[in-house]
């Protein structure tokens, strides 16, 4: 029996411009920017229902809808990038998100909304969110610097909701939301530029070694097939619902309980602050600890904070001091998750099966969403889904203990 293999496929020779610090800071740029105008679009519900007259739940199936989509096109985007690199999948995922925030300027209906922010960011987001960022670095990056590439590549997805969070309720503030939204979509059309750093060769029989040379059933069948791998695609069901429901209902929360909307702004930019040195630390700490215990360990730590926050009075302090808890507990689970799926299986189908990781990620973040809109209109109260969050996070916590940290072990082909 042998296990996996590193596939390293460096980005060219020596002399290239694309030098391991160029693409990790082109990554960054790209993860900061698609994850930038996602995680402000929540300050949108209040203007846009009042302008219109929509209720939560209106924004909460959109929102539910772009998180589904984006889960369910990470796998499609994770294989097309895997196969024919990733150049091309980054630059229309760019465009896509880019026309989803230009026509959600223009919705004035529920249904334009969903195609809008719902359908067309969604798979704008498949395509060149902070995922395939990290499948680049893996494949571009020489293994002693892939920790903490990932780990930077998950912060500077932070860091985008540190920098969207107060410059999104500025603009609304100041230009009015439509305005917001434009400048938005602009934004995103950086981000082709940038994935030139990121372009990775496409897979040839040629240029994968002989233990990678699986074809796409037979990584999914391996991977589904494998106990551990099921038990992190589990396991990550709740980090989406706990970050979907968050980032879309939170501001609104805060709102109801009479918190000014920027002070809401700078408890979202609190957790891209503190996610940064959240992701940054467990980028490194994954590479002394066992992965599963860091993952146990955050997902435990995120259900405390929930009980300690809904359990006293809500004011500017505590409201920003779970937004730095939550922080460093946010995008921390992303490193350890995409690691162990590059230990078990190597790096030949790594987006595909990241990605398929990834859409129990987005399952939980549609319901997250969706059940935050649904019962806040229902009972005029998001308790039932804080303690659901809180019991998401202990089963996770319990989830993650028996996967066992090694490759797969695969038959190797014997000489004739």
């Amino acid at each position: 029996m042998a296990t996996t293999a590193d596939d390293v496929r460096p980005a060219s020779n020596p002399t290239s411009w694309r030098t391991p610090l160029v693409i990790i800071s082109c990554g960054c740029a790209i993860a900061l920017l698609g994850f930038g105008p996602r995680s402000a679009l929540g300050f949108f519900i209040q203007p846009m229902g009042r302008e219109f007259s929509w209720g939560r739940d209106v924004f909460g199936l959109a929102f539910a809808v772009q998180n589904l989509l984006w889960g369910l096109g990470q796998p499609v985007a994770g294989a097309i990038a895997d196969r024919f690199g990733s150049l091309r999948v980054i630059c229309v995922g760019a465009l896509l998100y880019a026309a989803g925030l230009l026509m959600m300027r223009y919705s004035a209906s529920p249904l334009s909304l969903n195609l809008a922010a719902g359908v067309l960011v969604g798979f704008g987001l498949s395509g060149c969110s902070f995922n395939l960022v990290l499948s680049a670095f893996s494949k571009l990056l020489p293994p002693d610097r892939r920790g903490l590439a990932l780990g930077a590549g998950t912060a500077a997805g932070s860091f985008g909701q540190f920098v969207f969070a107060p410059f999104g309720v500025a603009l609304i503030d100041n230009f009015g939301w439509q305005s917001a939204l434009t400048v938005f979509a602009a934004l995103m059309l950086v981000i082709v530029p940038l994935s030139l750093a990121l372009s990775t060769p496409p897979a040839t029989a040629t240029n994968a070694p002989v233990t990678q040379q699986q074809s796409f059933v037979t990584a999914l069948a391996e991977a589904f097939g494998h106990r551990s791998y099921v038990l992190l695609v589990l396991g990550f069901f709740t980090c989406g619902f706990q970050l979907a429901f968050v980032t879309v209902h939170l501001p609104a929360f805060l709102v109801d309980r009479g918190i000014p909307a920027h002070i809401g702004g700078w408890v979202m930019a609190s957790i891209g602050l503190c996610n940064m040195i959240g992701s940054l630390s467990v980028g490194w700490l994954q590479n002394h600890l066992p992965k599963r215990y860091i993952l146990s360990v955050i997902y435990f730590a995120r259900a405390l904070a929930t009980v300690a926050f809904i359990s006293f009075p809500v004011t500017p302090l505590t409201a920003i001091a779970f937004g730095a808890v939550s922080g460093f507990l946010w995008l921390s689970t992303v490193p350890p998750t995409s690691a162990l799926v590059s230990l078990m299986f190597g790096t030949r189908w790594f987006a595909t099966l990241y990605g398929f990781a990834f859409v129990s990620h987005q399952v939980g973040g549609f319901l997250g969403v969706w059940l935050g809109g649904v019962v806040f209109e229902k009972f005029g109260s998001y308790t039932p889904i804080w303690w659901l969050s809180i019991l998401f996070g202990v089963l996770s916590a319990l989830v993650n203990l028996p996967i066992v940290e090694k490759p797969v072990e695969r038959a190797v082909a014997q000489p004739a």
